[in-house]
C-alpha cells in the first residue's frame, strides 16, 4: 500500500438497513478505509469489483440471485488478492464454514455487529492483503468522487480540498437529475443509465456526469456544467420523460458548492418526486414549476372521531372523515409515508371499534391486510383514496345493515344544536369547527339539505324566540336582542322587521292590542 492510501471496501447485503448501519458504525476514512460501493447481491458485487478494484469485501451469506458462498468462490478464483469478510446469522455456520474453504478471511455475527468488532475484522483482513501490484493501485477520481458523494448524501460534513474538487469539476455549476424507478425494473434502470451516459458523452461533451443510487430506487446523475447547457438538458430529459411510461424525472436548480449535494437531493429532488405522488400525470419536475408553499392540513381529531363512532353517530363521523380526506389530498407537502399511514391507521381503528361494538366485521378483518398491502404499493394519492373508499363502502354497508343502530342525520343534529345554542354568538365557522366540517362545505351542505342558508335559519330561530319574549316578558327590547344572540341592537331590529314585517316595538304593541 502507498502511504496515505485508503483500503477500498465493498459492502454486499440484500438489506439496505444493514448496509447503512455498517457504513455508519465507524469513521472509515479516519481508520484508514474507504467504502467505495455497495451491492444487494453477489451478481451486483461482481460488476462493482470490475469498476472499483476493492481490497476488502464485506458480504452477507444468504442473498437472492447470488449468495455469499458463491460470491466468495468466484472472487477468490478471479481476484485472489481481495480479502473477504463474511456476515452471518447464528444459524448459518455451515455456509460460513464453506466460505472459509474458498478463502474467506474472517466472519462476524450480524446480531453482535458493533464498531469495535467491525474494526477488528477489517484490520485482520488488512494484515492478509498481499503486497502485489493489484493492491498498490492508487485511488482514481471516480472512486474518490463516489466516496464523497456517498458521504455527503448520508449527511456527513466533509472538509473538501477545493483545489482537488475544482480539478475534478472544472465547470461553474452543479445540477442533480433523478429518475424514480419501480422495484423489479432492472432492465429499465440499466437502459436509463446507458441512454443518459451516451447523451452526455456524445451530445453534451463538456458536461461531467456521475451516476449513483439515491433513496427508494432513485437513479441520480450529478452533472457539472455551464448554465447555458441547462435548456438543452431539459429538452432531452422532457423527451425521455414523455417516452417512459410510469417513470418520473426531476431536475434540480443549479448550485455552486459541491458539498451541497445531500441538501439539494433531500430538499429539492425528493420533494419534487414526493409532489409527483399527488400529481401522477406529471412526468418532468423542476423546482421552478412547484409552488413554494402549500397550506398544511389541520390535525385529524381522532378522539372526537372515535367518540362519534362509539355513540353510533356514523353519518357525522364519516362525513368528517371524508371532508378531511379531501383536504389531505390537496396538501402535496405531506410525506408519502405519513399520508399512507393515515389511511392504514383509519382502517385499523374503524375495524377494531366496530368489532368491540359487536358489529359483523369478519370480512373487514380478513380483508384489512390486503388493503394495507395495496396502500403500501399505491403509486399515487388518488389510488390510495380509491382503495380507502372501497373499505369505507364496506364499513357503511355493515353499520347501516344493523337496523336498530341507525345514526341521527347530520342535518337533524345541526338544527338541534342551533335550537339549543341560538343565544350564543354563533357563526358558520364556529359551528363548522364544532361538527368538524370545513365552513365552505357546511354552508353548501346546509343550503342543499334545509332549503335555506345557515344565517337565514339561525335568524329565523332567534327571531321566533325574540317574538315569544316580546309577548310574554316585559324586558326592554335591547335586552331581548342580547338574550337571543344579537350583539347589535339595530341589526336585530332590521332582521326582525324583515321577517315579521314590523319592528319589535310595533310587534309588542300589536300583540297587546289583541
Amino acid at each position: 500500500m502507498k502511504s496515505g492510501e485508503l483500503y477500498r471496501t465493498l459492502i454486499v447485503d440484500d438489506e439496505k438497513l444493514i448496509r447503512q448501519g455498517i457504513k455508519h458504525y465507524i469513521n472509515w476514512e479516519q481508520e484508514g478505509f474507504q467504502v467505495i460501493g455497495e451491492a444487494s447481491n453477489g451478481q451486483e458485487a461482481l460488476e462493482l469489483i470490475e469498476q472499483t478494484n476493492p481490497h476488502i469485501i464485506l458480504t452477507d451469506i444468504v442473498m437472492p440471485i447470488m449468495d455469499g458462498e458463491e460470491l466468495t468462490r468466484i472472487v477468490k478464483e478471479k481476484y485472489p488478492h481481495i480479502q473477504i469478510i463474511i456476515l452471518s446469522s447464528f444459524g448459518e455456520f455451515d455456509y460460513v464454514r464453506s466460505t472459509f474453504q474458498h478463502g474467506a478471511v474472517d466472519y462476524m455475527l450480524k446480531p453482535k455487529l458493533d464498531a469495535e468488532g467491525l474494526l477488528q475484522v477489517l484490520k485482520t483482513a488488512v494484515s492478509k492483503i498481499p503486497a502485489t501490484p493489484e493492491s498498490q493501485k492508487s485511488k482514481d477520481h471516480s472512486i474518490s468522487v463516489t466516496y464523497l458523494i456517498d458521504r455527503l448524501m448520508s449527511g456527513y460534513k466533509e472538509d473538501l480540498d477545493e483545489e482537488l474538487v475544482s480539478g475534478i469539476f472544472p465547470n461553474s455549476t452543479y445540477y442533480l437529475m433523478a429518475v424514480n424507478v419501480c422495484d423489479g425494473e432492472e432492465e429499465f434502470e440499466q437502459s436509463i443509465k446507458e441512454k443518459f451516459s451516451s447523451y452526455f458523452d456524445n451530445e453534451l461533451k463538456d458536461v461531467l456526469h456521475y451516476c449513483f443510487t439515491g433513496e427508494q430506487n432513485d437513479i441520480v446523475f450529478l452533472l457539472n456544467m455551464e448554465e447555458h447547457h441547462y435548456t438543452k438538458l431539459l429538452e432531452f430529459v422532457k423527451a425521455e420523460a414523455d417516452s417512459k411510461i410510469g417513470a418520473c424525472f426531476a431536475v434540480s436548480k443549479g448550485f455552486m458548492d459541491f458539498s451541497e449535494i445531500g441538501h439539494v437531493y433531500k430538499e429539492g429532488i425528493k420533494k419534487m418526486l414526493n409532489y409527483r405522488f399527488y400529481f401522477p400525470e406529471v412526468t418532468l419536475l423542476t423546482e421552478e414549476e412547484i409552488p413554494a408553499e402549500s397550506t398544511k392540513t389541520s390535525s385529524f381529531n381522532l378522539d372526537w372521531f372515535t367518540n362519534e363512532l362509539k355513540h353510533e353517530r356514523f353519518e357525522l363521523a364519516f362525513d368528517y372523515l371524508q371532508t378531511y380526506i379531501k383536504e389531505l389530498l390537496t396538501s402535496f407537502i405531506t410525506n408519502i409515508f405519513e399520508y399512507k399511514s393515515f389511511y392504514e391507521n383509519m382502517i385499523f381503528t374503524i375495524t377494531v371499534l366496530l368489532n368491540n361494538m359487536d358489529y359483523e366485521v369478519d370480512d373487514l378483518e380478513n380483508g384489512k391486510f390486503q388493503y394495507f398491502n395495496s396502500i403500501d404499493e399505491a403509486t399515487s394519492a388518488r389510488e390510495v383514496v380509491e382503495l380507502f373508499d372501497q373499505f369505507l363502502a364496506e364499513v357503511k354497508k355493515i353499520v347501516y345493515a344493523k337496523g336498530g343502530h341507525s345514526s341521527k342525520s347530520n342535518m337533524k343534529m345541526i338544527l338541534e344544536y342551533l335550537q339549543e345554542h341560538y343565544a350564543e354568538p354563533l357563526t358558520l365557522t364556529g359551528v363548522a369547527n364544532h361538527f368538524h366540517f370545513n365552513p365552505t362545505y357546511l354552508s353548501s351542505y346546509f343550503s342543499s339539505n334545509n332549503n335555506e342558508g345557515f344565517n337565514e335559519y339561525l335568524n329565523k330561530v332567534r327571531i321566533e324566540e325574540a317574538s315569544k319574549l316580546l309577548i310574554h316578558d316585559t324586558l326592554p327590547i335591547a335586552e331581548i336582542s342580547g338574550k337571543v344572540g344579537y350583539s347589535d341592537h339595530s341589526y336585530f331590529c332590521k332582521v326582525f322587521k324583515k321577517l315579521k314585517g314590523v319592528s319589535p316595538s310595533q310587534y309588542r304593541r300589536k300583540q297587546y292590542m289583541k
